[in-house]
């Protein structure tokens, strides 16, 4: 065990003073159910929230509050997450319990264990060290936050509201696939459209597909 956390030590750069909490933050709850990562995981979600909230305000200080809260949501959801854990391969070092070992490691999981992980260096290093990770592994990713783009689900419920003073209709249509690999098809619709279906590998992506789809039918770009 202790081979596989100075691996992980040397990928993340940092040097732990107490390897239970590195351990502890790769522990998933199917491995352990008392003593996993499901807290240092809560704690890290909010350290990074902050951080990068602190870090987009300083780049961006003229912005509106909405894009800014855009630009956030950017770079903390779990797809983003995910996308830094597999810089550092994180998803071979998580402990799972037999059950799990036997399927790939789900994408949800190993993006909750780089917030995990934020937080386990938070406790032992303290935040100034986990503020600088998270600036270091984010880097890029905020770099390219300058530019805004509204994405589909949110022009199209824009645009509904303005016009139908509604929402968009949004619906399950089928879920089918493996749990580590899903498809999910859903349709949405406005007051006076026709349905338009979209598929992805989770709803979030279904939605936004089939978003597009009504946009591009209504020639709204």
């Amino acid at each position: 065990m202790n081979d596989k956390l100075n691996i992980l030590q040397k990928k993340i750069n940092i040097k732990f003073k107490d390897l239970n909490y590195l351990k502890k933050s790769i522990t998933h709850k199917s491995y352990d159910s008392k003593n996993n990562n499901e807290k240092l995981e809560f704690l890290g979600d909010r350290i990074l929230g902050f951080v990068i909230s602190k870090k987009i305000i300083e780049l961006y200080p003229d912005e509106k509050e909405g894009i800014l809260d855009k630009k956030l949501a950017s770079l903390v959801n779990k797809n983003q997450c995910l996308e830094i854990a597999k810089i550092i391969n994180l998803e071979k070092f998580i402990l799972l319990g037999n059950k799990d070992k036997k399927n790939k490691v789900e994408n949800k999981i190993i993006a909750d264990s780089i917030e995990a992980l934020i937080g386990a260096i938070y406790y032992d290093k303290g935040f100034d060290t986990a503020e600088k990770f998270i600036l270091r592994m984010w880097k890029n990713f905020i770099k390219s936050s300058n530019i805004t783009i509204v994405d589909s689900k949110t022009k199209l419920q824009e645009y509904s509201l303005k016009k139908f003073k509604s929402l968009p209709i949004y619906k399950m249509i089928s879920s089918i696939g493996p749990k580590h690999k899903p498809k999910f098809i859903i349709s949405v619709k406005l007051k006076d459209t026709k349905i338009f279906e979209g598929s992805g590998d989770s709803k979030k992506k279904a939605e936004q597909n089939a978003a597009k789809k009504l946009l591009d039918n209504i020639k709204l770009k």
